[in-house]
């Protein structure tokens, strides 16, 4: 029975990482190394992340210079940044790529909040399918007689409280992103 929270209570952390690494790359108007994680440039004859042929810097809160090991990669990485869904205007100087985050505008920040606000819904979402889950595991186990009635109930309420305590800290995520996408 205690497998069971076990189990659930591990696949609720990995919803809720999933949500930071989602939040992550959402584009606030600050550079960030994670805005870049999920663009792929054509190297060496394959889709490699921008992270694994270049370095990734931040030198201010708006600026961020890419570094390529392999000179001849810089205008297919500035390519694959500027096709992604960044929108963002990188230049090169045939050495160093160097990309400014404009500031967002306020009809832009209301946009990413909602897209966080749904992100993060969908994540409590899955958090309570878990419980779900986890509550006809447990029914199932008291119907084949592995565990007793009590014993069911116990895990049930126990289940709930880390069900509830995932909940807040996707709200806590989600509450900290907001802030971020609306501070100037």
């Amino acid at each position: 029975m205690n497998s069971v929270l076990a189990t659930a209570e591990d696949k609720m952390k990995k919803t809720a990482a999933a949500l930071k690494d989602g939040f992550a790359a959402l584009r606030t108007g600050r550079a960030s190394v994670a805005l870049f994680d999920k663009i792929r440039v054509d190297a060496y004859g394959d889709k490699q992340a921008i992270n694994q042929v270049a370095n990734i810097a931040v030198p201010e809160a708006r600026v961020v210079v890419i570094t390529p090991w392999d000179k001849a990669l810089i205008s297919d990485i500035e390519k694959a940044i500027r096709t992604s869904e960044l929108s963002l205007n990188p230049s090169n100087d045939g050495k160093i790529i160097r990309i400014t985050i404009p500031p967002l505008t306020e009809e832009r920040r209301k946009e990413l909040v909602k897209v966080a606000k749904t992100q993060a819904e969908q994540s409590r979402v899955a958090i309570r399918n878990i419980r779900r889950d986890g509550n006809d595991e447990l029914k199932k186990q008291l119907k084949a007689s592995a565990i007793t009635e009590d014993e069911e109930k116990k895990c049930a309420a126990e289940l709930q409280t880390v069900t509830d305590n995932y909940i807040k800290e996707i709200d806590k995520i989600l509450a900290e992103k907001e802030k971020e996408i609306v501070e100037v």
